[in-house]
């Protein structure tokens, strides 16, 4: 069974330890690795590598049962060391509030790990037991500390319902079936993962049988998938997307740091032209980087697009004339949303160009913060809406432009709360200071418009709630 991926694989998302604050990573995740807990089509916490597990009432700790006879893809056993191996090399999303929270993990017999805490932390199975991150994803410990990191990118062991085979940058992923998977053997013996940026190209494999699933398509390709009534076209909504205005929004020389320019830019944008033009009125319009199924959200309606408004505050702040902006760098894959944002921007004066990038250059311009103006984020991550604000809002999360000490604060008076409402009224402040500073300039919860072939009996799209990708792998299916 073949996928056309609408994105350049990159082997850093063969490690679980280096998960960013996206889903991108769990499409390879599923396939060759596996979490001590998981979403799964039936539970959005589903037992996994761990059977059971218990929280103390004082919450300081966690136990996790681990499941017997489980072996790696090279026969090792797995055990509660390469558990505890796991958490303790993670450095990805979150990885910094995880070990400042948790004071040990300890082996307690080789199917017992435990989690000591310094304080309650009322989500730690947040971050820890949802692809919020990947610090719960497991790799084997005897296996990783011979061969070493970087090479592990490029052999990578793990639990999952396939293991790799072969890897040839910029062109495909090869997998295949591990028939002693401890849930159940895999249906489709063989798995081929094709980078195809190109989304013409990746409907015209589609058409031609020489891709079962395509990601990605958007704007008139998704609609000559619905007029094809051998293509089946789904579009779950799985994620937010916004616009950031990187550093510059503090800088007291750039145009951003007035906030009437931020509110005007979003009031230059016609989002509901854009939805139906890119996702075919699929997406859900927001007002927020938080999409709405997630707990503690706060529901904030997008600002009304009104260009006349948007000219009046740019009058306002001293811009009458609008200004150069810059560069706005995005996705690829997202071009085609930004190209007319920035197309709504430059009508009422704010000027500004459009720079795709390649999804893993991009993730790594995010991460390390050397863009300038104005940049595309997104994430279809697990979580709440902790889990979102720590990545991208709190001032040391790995994406975040945002420098905000009253912020901040909020944020780590709720991390530690254990009453629900007032946690909630917490996370609600930050979000509604957000939107009132215009701090971003939310476009939408994304409908990620995929397809899948003929041949595909169950592509997976859309079994397990708000996932990007096809998942479970067991359960995909090709027509006999």
């Amino acid at each position: 069974m073949t996928w056309a991926i609408h994105v350049t694989i990159a082997p850093t998302w063969f490690d679980p330890a280096e998960t960013p604050g996206i889903i991108t990573p769990y499409m390879f995740m599923y396939a060759m690795h596996d979490a001590l807990v998981k979403p799964m089509p039936d539970n959005p916490r589903a037992p996994s590598l761990a059977t059971r597990w218990s929280e103390s009432p004082d919450g300081l700790t966690y136990e996790f049962e681990l499941r017997q006879g489980v072996k790696f893809h090279n026969g090792d056993p797995f055990t509660a060391e390469d558990v505890q191996f796991s958490f303790e090399r993670y450095k990805g999303a979150g990885a910094k509030l995880l070990k400042d929270k948790v004071k040990a993990v300890e082996v307690v017999n080789p199917h017992h790990i435990r989690f000591r805490l310094h304080e309650p932390w009322p989500d730690f199975l947040t971050f820890y037991a949802t692809p919020a991150t990947g610090a719960g994803w497991i790799v084997p410990k005897k296996y990783t500390e011979k061969i070493g990191t970087e090479e592990f990118k490029n052999q990578p062991i793990g639990l999952g319902p396939y293991r790799f085979v072969s890897h040839q940058p910029g062109v495909e992923l090869v997998l295949e079936a591990n028939t002693d998977y401890w849930r159940k053997p895999p249906q489709v013996k063989r798995l081929v993962m094709k980078s195809v940026p190109e989304a013409t190209t990746r409907l015209a494999m589609l058409k031609r049988q020489e891709a079962d699933v395509t990601y990605g398509l958007y704007g008139p390709l998704a609609e000559e998938v619905q007029r094809d009534p051998n293509l089946k076209l789904v579009g779950p909504v799985i994620a937010t997307q916004w616009i950031v205005f990187t550093y510059e929004q503090y800088d007291p020389k750039s145009p951003w740091a007035d906030q009437r320019v931020r509110l005007a830019a979003n009031h230059a944008f016609n989002r509901q032209a854009a939805n139906e033009a890119e996702t075919l009125g699929y997406s859900v319009l927001t007002g927020n980087i938080i999409q709405r199924p997630f707990e503690y959200a706060l529901p904030l309606e997008p600002y009304a697009y009104d260009p006349n408004k948007a000219k009046q505050l740019l009058k306002e702040a001293g811009y009458a004339n609008g200004f150069d902006a810059g560069e706005c760098a995005v996705d690829s894959v997202y071009t085609g949303v930004v190209e007319a944002l920035v197309n709504d921007l430059s009508a009422v004066g704010i000027r500004a160009k459009v720079r795709p990038v390649e999804r893993a250059a991009h993730q790594a311009a995010l991460r390390e913060k050397t863009y300038k103006n104005l940049a595309f984020q997104g994430s279809g991550a697990f979580g709440n809406a902790a889990t979102r604000i720590e990545a991208f809002v709190h001032s040391k999360g790995q994406q975040s432009w945002i420098k905000d000490p009253e912020i901040d604060d909020w944020y780590a008076q709720q991390a530690t709360e254990r009453d629900r409402k007032k946690r909630e009224v917490l996370l609600h402040k930050i979000q509604q200071k957000l939107y009132d500073e215009a701090r971003f300039i939310p476009i939408w919860e994304l409908a990620f418009l995929c397809a899948s072939g003929p041949r595909a009996a169950v592509s997976g799209l859309g079994l397990i709630p708000l996932f990007a990708y096809s998942g479970p792998y067991e359960d995909v299916q090709l027509k006999s």
